[in-house]
């Protein structure tokens, strides 16, 4: 899958090891922050906490907060896209929504700090790979139901 350089940029990760990008058409209009929340919450789900910080180990806010979504910080922003940041002892992860041209788009960047990374995150991939189409068509029926802020 091809992200563009403009798009690899946004990341904070010092290298990118892994990398994907979802997309999914709409009409529906919001900051990419609404996306964010629409997507994730303002803290993570049960099953958000056992994968993120159980499996990988993701050191997240346990409280909501205007500067963190489900428990990412957010690292940084811009007109069109928000990063949201977490790390463990082994990775480091970007969460990056895209907004523009009838889309918006959730691109993953995940950063191998140490060797269990590589063994990790494969197989959690998979599953992230699985789930994110739904998460967007989700987050789009939240909001066009207005249940975000």
């Amino acid at each position: 899958m091809h992200i563009p350089e403009s798009v690899r940029t946004l990341s904070s990760v010092p290298e990118i090891d892994y990398a994907d990008r979802f997309a999914l058409a709409t009409d529906v209009r919001a900051s990419p922050e609404q996306w964010a929340r629409a997507m994730f919450g303002d803290v993570p789900s049960p099953a958000e906490v056992f994968i993120w910080r159980g499996v990988l180990g993701l050191r997240l806010s346990r409280h909501a907060s205007p500067a963190t979504v489900a428990g990412w910080r957010i690292g940084g922003h811009g007109e069109d896209w928000i990063r949201l940041e977490a790390a463990s002892w082994f990775l480091a992860a970007n969460l990056l929504v895209e907004t523009g041209a009838g889309r918006v788009s959730l691109v993953t960047f995940v950063h191998y700090r140490r060797h269990p990374a590589g063994v990790v995150w494969p197989p959690c991939s998979a599953v992230h790979r699985m789930l994110v189409p739904r998460v967007l068509r989700d987050a789009e029926a939240r909001i066009r139901r207005g249940g975000v802020r």
